[in-house]
């Protein structure tokens, strides 16, 4: 990989903050360690995802 300020190309450097119901952020932390993956990684994928199907618009 190349860097690019002193960071390595295709590092995450942006943060998307969610306001969520402890108990319902909770629940999804639980489940997704469960699942053996990690919350970060869902979002991401559920963005991409949803990026997908509509990319049309």
């Amino acid at each position: 990989m190349t860097k690019k300020d002193g960071k390595a190309a295709g590092k995450k450097n942006s943060q998307l903050v969610l306001r969520l119901d402890k108990g319902e952020r909770d629940a999804f932390v639980d489940l997704c360690k469960e699942m053996d993956t990690s919350a970060a990684r869902e979002i991401r994928r559920f963005i991409r995802e949803f990026m997908k199907e509509n990319a049309d618009r």
